[in-house]
């Protein structure tokens, strides 16, 4: 049943809309209640308005931080308008029904994103009278309409002046306030628990996050599933990329250009990574991103066929011509010169983004069955190849050392069981995703388009048995990189001597499930 409106309160932060707003308010006989900066810029608009402090018959105190905190306000708000208890205390204490709240709050999360913040300015941005009025309004829906989201003022007027505001309606804006309060709450909690402790735990006891539906996405992995994309609090990140041309993300595409961006930027100099199904089918770094291009493509020609590919320099049109030849479902970098992206509006089904990614975030998170999994990313590196340890009677020559370098950082970011072959700047062949670690080498030397002859090989974890290294032996690998700490490590080393193979142990696992 639709209620009418006689009364409403307005604070709000972020001012945009609001005059307009308040203004149609009054225009239909709506009573209006403000406070601080909301009440002086309305009263400033000539908007017929009485202020909190006037209404209660209390002054705002303490610099502020209590203006709305009073039973005047809150029995307004949280009296059942079908209680007769209720009605018949609000009435013995002269207190009149707010129908309307509009509501948001201080910007936290603004405040804390900036680099000179201190604690101080931080803690005088939580909120807490507009939280707590928004939630009596949202517990209290039936009755009052709740107003966080200064996108709605237009849809909440039309319906406000047809008597069209129905129970479901409220019932939708009380659960966008109980969401919007408890991301709010959740980023000062995470805030605080970065300082709480000298040495902070980094998995806390209670776990709480927070983050924005972005858009709704076509489908999810296959047809027959709904997804949506949601953002952080980081900025950049793929709800803030720049799509420059073709139609929208799938799914699959954000997995897979996450993957292949991330692989980018494991890389000093000019580098091109194209991704299949969440794993690299061709990396390669240049003099130039054309010439790194052509050589990633090289290494899987069949597989880069309506591949994601990513970049980690500008795009420009010589580089586009040469991506055009092949049908590509993505393209990522960092930019995109416009001679180059008029080459790529040519293709109708490919999409073209500007993303720069932000720094690793921290911690990963995969869900299981009633519960979640948490982790730190992994951000192992080798500096240098002094972190290498040479465990075989031959040491790895320069040309090798910088091979085994290139296949360990491409490593990292195939699926497990990984083998990787390369020379010093491309990949040649890669084994991914097996059961077996023998499985994935020979699968790297089928996939291998060229010559493995000389080239180097990295595996994700240690080899159990020597099966591996004689396989890889006999076909011409040269030097192996690889975590070491199997019970037959000693094994291993032999079947490396007895190819004249250099092995260098590393101690640094890259399993990635």
């Amino acid at each position: 049943m639709a209620r009418t409106i006689t009364r409403a309160l307005l604070s709000v932060y972020n001012k945009d809309g609001i005059v307009s707003f308040a203004r149609s308010l009054a225009s239909l006989g709506v009573s209006l209640l403000s406070t601080g900066g909301t009440y002086a810029l309305l009263k400033k608009e000539g908007i017929d308005v009485c202020e909190v402090s006037s209404y209660t018959g209390f002054p705002e105190i303490m610099g502020g931080r209590v203006k709305t905190l009073h039973p005047k306000i809150h029995g307004g708000i949280l009296a059942k308008r079908d209680d007769p208890q209720h009605q018949e205390e609000a009435n013995r204490l002269d207190i009149p029904p707010i129908d309307l709240v509009v509501v948001n709050l201080y910007p936290f999360k603004e405040t804390i994103a900036k680099p000179s913040v201190t604690l101080e300015e931080a803690i005088e941005n939580i909120d807490i009278g507009g939280p707590t009025m928004l939630r009596s309004a949202a517990k209290n829906y039936k009755d009052v309409v709740v107003v966080v989201d200064p996108n709605d003022y237009e849809t909440i007027l039309k319906k406000i002046t047809a008597n069209d505001l129905s129970e479901a309606d409220r019932l939708a804006l009380a659960r966008k306030v109980f969401s919007h309060t408890a991301s709010y709450d959740a980023t000062v909690s995470s805030y605080l628990g970065n300082l709480c402790n000298e040495k902070p735990e980094k998995f806390s006891e209670t776990l709480t996050l927070s983050y924005q539906k972005v858009q709704t996405l076509r489908y999810g992995e296959n047809s027959h599933q709904q997804a949506a994309l949601y953002k952080s609090g980081v900025p950049g990140g793929w709800a803030n990329a720049k799509v420059l041309w073709g139609k929208e993300m799938s799914y699959n595409n954000f997995l897979d250009a996450d993957s292949a961006m991330k692989l980018s930027k494991e890389f000093d100099g000019p580098a091109a990574v194209i991704v299949k199904h969440n794993n690299p089918c061709g990396v390669a770094t240049g003099q130039t991103l054309l010439e790194a291009y052509k050589n990633a493509k090289a290494a899987d020609p069949v597989s880069a066929f309506g591949g994601v590919a990513a970049f980690n320099r500008p795009i420009t049109d010589d580089l586009a011509a040469e991506i055009t030849t092949t049908f590509m479902e993505v393209i990522v970098a960092p930019s995109v010169t416009p001679e180059a992206l008029l080459l790529f509006q040519k293709k109708k089904d490919l999409r073209v983004i500007e993303f720069n990614h932000p720094d690793e975030t921290p911690i990963d998170f995969r869900l299981v069955s009633g519960g979640l999994l948490v982790q730190d990313s992994n951000n192992k590196i080798l500096n240098d190849a002094g972190e290498m340890r040479v465990v075989t009677r031959r040491a790895p020559t320069p040309d090798e050392t910088e091979a085994m370098l290139f296949a360990w950082k491409v490593c990292k970011h195939v699926k497990s069981n990984a083998i990787v072959f390369s020379a010093t700047n491309f990949v040649i062949g890669i084994g991914a995703g097996q059961m077996s670690r023998v499985d994935s080498v020979e699968i790297a030397l089928r996939k291998a388009q060229s010559s493995v002859v000389g080239s180097a090989m990295a595996s994700d974890a240690f080899f159990p048995f020597r099966d591996g290294i004689d396989i890889a032996g006999k076909a011409g690998i040269t030097a192996i990189i690889q975590p070491g700490g199997s019970i037959r490590d000693k094994e291993v080393i032999e079947a490396a001597d007895s190819h004249n193979m250099a092995m260098v142990m590393t101690s640094i696992r890259h399993f990635r499930h």
